[in-house]
């Protein structure tokens, strides 16, 4: 079906129903969704132009998701990669999402960003999302997750903690039932069971900076000898609340983090930690956009494993 078509059973021109798509900030609301239930109707989507290079980069608010140290290397990964496409960038927080409807863009990328506008996200624009370092609820059209392997990566830390001989691992995951908090916890109760160490869940909770070092002081009274804080900065509040409670790492408890560059290998012990794979996470993010601008086909999800870098933070115990 042409637009000419669609203008017609929605009784507008054909101007009107290009700034409707273009997401042009003086089309009346009434008039917009008019145009999109009689495109819906016809399944009509008209081709995105791949001169419109602009990339909306969507981040957490700071009152939501106060730990901004991922979006931060992410972000500077994206902005280095966009610009090397030659796309023009602008970013959004989170509580600005309204202004969307103001914007001309051929692409978005939410990075860390809970499910604001995702299921009705095709309702809306005739462009893709891309969520990083997020899973939808269900899937929607236009909608595309590119992601760490969580369960893999719990795994791959539990594994080796056992593997060194650490039989009681206190967990803090980072940060209070936000984002992959909860994947990640029970990524952590499977792996503990894999390796017949006990599941004690006074040992696993979801925390944040103001609560890690209570938190710690109790894992320490329950007899811990290691420490597990996937996300966020908790591999160095960790470090600071041991420091606090006269403990040395690893001779008296071990650590692993989530990787933070220019942060985790300066530490002292310099800390074992997994990481994301964050190159590959970045390229596959902006090739959906280049797939959508070029027609062709990209996959709805993207996996991708974690990594473990071992430094000193994680000794063998007897």
């Amino acid at each position: 079906m042409r637009i000419q078509d669609i203008a017609k059973k929605a009784g507008v021109s054909t101007a009107t129903i290009s700034r409707v798509f273009s997401n042009h900030p003086n089309i009346r609301p009434e008039v917009r969704e008019q145009v999109l239930s009689v495109a819906r109707k016809y399944g009509f989507r008209p081709r995105l132009s791949s001169r419109k290079r602009n990339v909306v980069i969507v981040i957490p608010s700071k009152l939501v998701y106060p730990i901004q140290s991922y979006t931060e290397m992410v972000t500077a990964e994206l902005a280095r990669e966009l610009s090397q496409r030659d796309y023009r960038i602008e970013f959004l927080p989170q509580d600005n999402l309204d202004r969307l409807n103001g914007i001309q863009f051929c692409g978005a990328l939410f990075v860390g960003v809970e499910d604001a506008l995702i299921s009705n996200w095709d309702e809306h624009f005739d462009a893709p999302l891309v969520l990083i370092d997020r899973v939808p609820d269900a899937p929607c059209r236009g909608v595309f997750s590119i992601h760490s392997d969580e369960a893999q990566g719990m795994e791959l830390a539990i594994n080796y903690l056992a593997k060194t001989g650490h039989k009681r691992i206190g967990c803090l995951i980072s940060s209070m039932g936000l984002g992959n908090s909860t994947l990640r916890e029970q990524g952590i109760i499977k792996a503990l069971q894999n390796n017949k160490l006990p599941v004690d869940l006074t040992l696993i909770c979801q925390v944040g900076p103001e609560s890690t070092l209570e938190a710690v002081g109790k894992m320490l009274r329950n007899g811990v000898d290691a420490f597990f804080c996937p996300g966020g900065n908790g591999g160095i509040i960790v470090a600071y609340a041991l420091s606090l409670y006269g403990k040395q790492i690893p001779d008296d408890v071990s650590v692993i983090a989530s990787e933070r560059v220019m942060v985790s290998r300066y530490c002292v012990p310099a800390q074992t930690v997994i990481t994301q794979d964050y190159g590959t996470l970045v390229k596959s993010s902006v090739d959906v956009i280049d797939a959508y601008l070029e027609g062709r086909e990209f996959p709805v999800a993207t996996t991708l494993p974690y990594s473990l870098i071992i430094r000193d933070s994680v000794t063998i115990r007897a």
